[in-house]
């Protein structure tokens, strides 16, 4: 994957040294000063590179990030550079149901597992298909949690292939996910006693405190079920599971962001995500319901459906 990224890369650096080998109009004319103002004015900016750029403020003063927002990786696949595949059921869905390939979000490129864990990732990346819907403790030990339409956690909600809503106050800021109506709500005003600093109870989303530094948001996250998992390949974590985000307005349509994962029951350290989010820019856009549960019920529970008789 990344030999073919590279040839990718070498192919495109062939083709910018032959533009900048032919030069401007100006610059044949023998215009410098002409040439010289031309290539600033055309010049393409390099992408992830953004001029300086202060976001608009909220009545209270505080960077305004209201809007929806989508994230164009495919890191809900793998969070890891990945090729191409044919997906669960190539015989019946062909390309309808294969999974591209993508550039990984990880920075540094690889994931600290411990070998144990390793070995459970692995282990989950070959079980995400199984389903197991009983009593038992351990049923939700296969099947990625995705495929079951449960929340899919965090950061994953924030890079799956659904846009997602911010709706900003002065004490709490909402997430609003399409995916499976999924909802955070980030605690701000760290002087209100009412709000727990510790999770109540674990949960699917977590519990999360925000605040500003600088431009920049902040959230803190913990209290999280060790269930949902990072990707369809099997990436996981347990119930130590502690996220810190970072948002930062870089264009009136980026924000750039980065997730600060640790968990000392999987990981030797530390490891982070990064990657843009693409404001939603079409008029009247709104989130459009995506509630899954409908169409996981038969994959769920169909064992317990009463079948009409022949």
């Amino acid at each position: 994957m990344r030999a073919h990224l590279r040839t990718i890369a070498c192919c495109f650096a062939v083709a910018a040294a032959l533009v900048l080998s032919v030069g401007s109009p100006a610059a044949a004319q023998g215009n410098p000063a002409a040439a010289q103002s031309s290539a600033g004015q055309n010049k393409i900016p390099t992408p992830g590179q953004f001029a300086p750029y202060k976001a608009p403020h909220t009545a209270d003063g505080k960077p305004d990030f209201s809007g929806i927002w989508q994230a164009f990786v495919t890191a809900d696949i793998d969070v890891q550079d990945h090729d191409a595949q044919a997906g669960p059921h190539p015989d019946s869905m062909g390309a309808y149901g294969a999974w591209p390939g993508g550039q990984g979000i990880v920075e540094g490129g690889e994931i600290p597992y411990k070998p144990e864990a390793l070995a459970q990732k692995k282990a989950n990346a070959e079980k995400r298909m199984v389903v197991n819907i009983t009593s038992d403790p351990h049923r939700h030990d296969t099947g990625d949690p995705e495929l079951k339409c449960y929340n899919p956690g965090v950061p994953r909600a924030n890079y799956m292939p659904f846009p997602f809503q911010i709706v900003q106050g002065t004490d709490t800021m909402l997430f609003a996910y399409e995916f499976a109506r999924g909802v955070r709500t980030i605690y701000m005003n760290p002087n209100d006693k009412t709000i727990p600093k510790d999770a109540p109870a674990d949960s699917w989303m977590g519990w999360s405190h925000g605040h500003f530094e600088g431009d920049t948001l902040i959230i803190d996250a913990t209290g999280f079920l060790p269930y949902t998992w990072f990707d369809r390949a099997g990436d996981y974590h347990s119930d130590a599971l502690h996220v810190v985000e970072r948002y930062t307005q870089v264009s009136p349509y980026h924000i750039m962001y980065e997730a600060t994962i640790e968990d000392p029951n999987i990981f030797t350290r530390p490891w982070k995500v990064s990657f843009p989010l693409y404001r939603r820019m079409e008029k009247n856009v709104q989130l459009v319901d995506f509630n899954c549960t409908e169409f996981v019920l038969d994959l769920l529970y169909g064992q317990y459906s009463k079948r009409p008789s022949k």
